[in-house]
């Protein structure tokens, strides 16, 4: 993104609502100015891996790099927080380069919705019944019904997220692989998801819709009542996040798998 000699210095900061966040960025921007982020060489993301995403999303066009520090809850991709020596690990960082999914979703109403998830795309049942799910890959049927709570598609980013709360794989960024997991599968009772190539295309057909209401999310972008929706990675669409030299999302990845 920038040459090995040129120096970054133009700082954007940005922050979550919550007060330790907005007070980190009174301090930084006092200390290192606060550049508007359609000229910032780099935003500086203050808060929980929630905040980094709406950050990355609010990037999506132009790809600006993007450096997190914890002032959150949840911090698997920020940085640790200090206020010392920002610029010196700012420019020392490695790249992480990210690609999102784009979700099309047609509802029962007839209604065409489109949308873009940095972490996963995921089908819920919208009520006590339980969703019926045909899953096709690259126009192919390879799963004609999936009684379920719902599933998901996962890029290695979001892998560690919903996707592993919900049993699915790790995936190295790496790896160009997506994973396809279900929601707490009632049949068929054994099928525990799949790996699949970054280039493959997954269409979830809604069974029952009317009865069996669904509700499709990429990432906080919610359609009720879908009936159809089609997913595929976006490898025209690069984002890129920043992390202290040493502390790389592989290498967070590697010690999450290990951890107990």
């Amino acid at each position: 993104m920038h040459p090995p000699h040129t120096l970054i210095r133009r700082l954007a900061f940005t922050a979550a609502d919550r007060p330790e966040a907005q007070e980190a960025r009174e301090r930084l921007a006092a200390i290192y100015g606060d550049t508007p982020e359609a000229q910032a060489e780099v935003v500086v993301a203050l808060g929980g891996d929630g905040f980094m995403l709406e950050t990355l999303h609010r990037h999506l066009a132009d790809g600006r790099p993007i450096f997190g520090m914890n002032r959150g809850s949840v911090g698997f991709l920020m940085n640790d927080y200090a206020e010392d020596g920002l610029l010196e690990r700012i420019n020392a960082a490695e790249q992480t380069v990210i690609h999102p999914l784009a979700m099309d979703a047609w509802t029962i109403h007839g209604e065409t919705r489109r949308a873009l998830a940095i972490n996963e795309v995921s089908l819920l049942r919208q009520t006590r019944q339980t969703a019926k799910l045909s899953i096709s890959v690259d126009d192919k049927v390879r799963l004609e019904e999936l009684s379920c709570d719902g599933c998901l598609v996962a890029t290695p980013a979001g892998s560690t997220a919903y996707n592993l709360s919900a049993h699915g794989p790790i995936i190295p960024l790496g790896a160009s692989l997506l994973a396809l997991t279900p929601i707490s599968a009632f049949r068929p009772r054994r099928w525990r998801g799949a790996l699949l190539p970054h280039t493959a295309q997954v269409t979830f057909d809604v069974l029952e819709a009317d009865k069996r209401p669904v509700s499709a999310v990429a990432d906080n972008f919610e359609v009720r009542d879908v009936a159809r929706v089609s997913v595929a990675e976006q490898r025209n669409i690069s984002l890129v996040m920043l992390f202290d030299a040493g502390r790389t999302y592989e290498e967070r990845v590697l010690v999450e798998q290990f951890s107990a």
